[in-house]
């Protein structure tokens, strides 16, 4: 599904992302853990180019994202993308903010729309918020109206960034809910967060990333059971 070739990142004179090469299967469900400041964000944003590379190259589905005249408008249709802070549209309705995309983009008609979003607030527990706004949502709610929205566009992968990390503990729960229903039917995912207790359920693999590097990876097992590199152990010694 993505192949990453030597991908480095710069931002003024900080290398956050080293030289990292890494491939994400059709149907792998990876979560990317480690410290703040170890460029876990910065890397999954590179993967739809939300970050542009400094080098290296990122194929998605067989096409070379980062190469000139790319449309990557057209490559975002089929990644899905769930930010920390949600990132809804606070002037429209929770059914406009789901069926504003597939319309605009003529993917859908406007019922069709219509019926796929009022299907998706069902299956996240929301129906009866169509035509409220995300300023009458708790941060549980918005965090599930975003994963629905995403999910209207018929993705090829999910991409999350930390999206529980702006969530009061008791509505983490749901949200993860609603991401492990997501993996279940077979979507590709690309996670990155401090929920271990979701990697360890729900990851095939998972990766460590220490100073712009992936220090280690493994199963789930392999990583929390039995990691073998010191900085792997140090880290999880604090977070387990």
């Amino acid at each position: 599904m993505i192949t990453v070739n030597h991908l480095t990142k710069v931002f003024e004179k900080h290398v956050v992302l080293k030289d990292i090469s890494e491939h994400i299967a059709p149907g792998e469900k990876v979560v990317i853990i480690g410290p703040s400041g170890s460029g876990k964000s910065t890397f999954l944003r590179c993967l739809n180019l939300l970050e542009y590379p400094t080098s290296g190259q990122i194929l998605f589905d067989g096409k070379d994202i980062t190469a000139p005249h790319t449309d990557i408008n057209e490559i975002r249709q089929h990644m899905g993308m769930v930010f920390q802070h949600f990132n809804l549209f606070q002037n429209l309705s929770i059914e406009e903010n789901l069926t504003l995309a597939p319309v605009r983009l003529k993917l859908m008609t406007k019922q069709e729309a219509h019926e796929e979003a009022m299907r998706l607030l069902k299956r996240v527990g929301l129906p009866d918020k169509a035509n409220a706004y995300p300023i009458q949502l708790s941060g549980g709610q918005k965090q599930r109206i975003a994963i629905a929205r995403a999910l209207m566009m018929k993705p090829k992968m999910m991409l999350f960034d930390e999206p529980t990390s702006a969530l009061d503990p008791e509505m983490v729960g749901e949200v993860l809910e609603i991401m492990k229903e997501v993996a279940d039917e077979g979507m590709t995912m690309a996670v990155v967060t401090h929920e271990m207790g979701f990697a360890r359920e729900v990851a095939t693999r998972v990766l460590f990333m220490d100073e712009g590097r992936i220090i280690e990876q493994g199963t789930p097992d392999e990583i929390f059971t039995n990691p073998k590199e010191e900085r792997t152990k140090n880290f999880l010694s604090k977070v387990l």
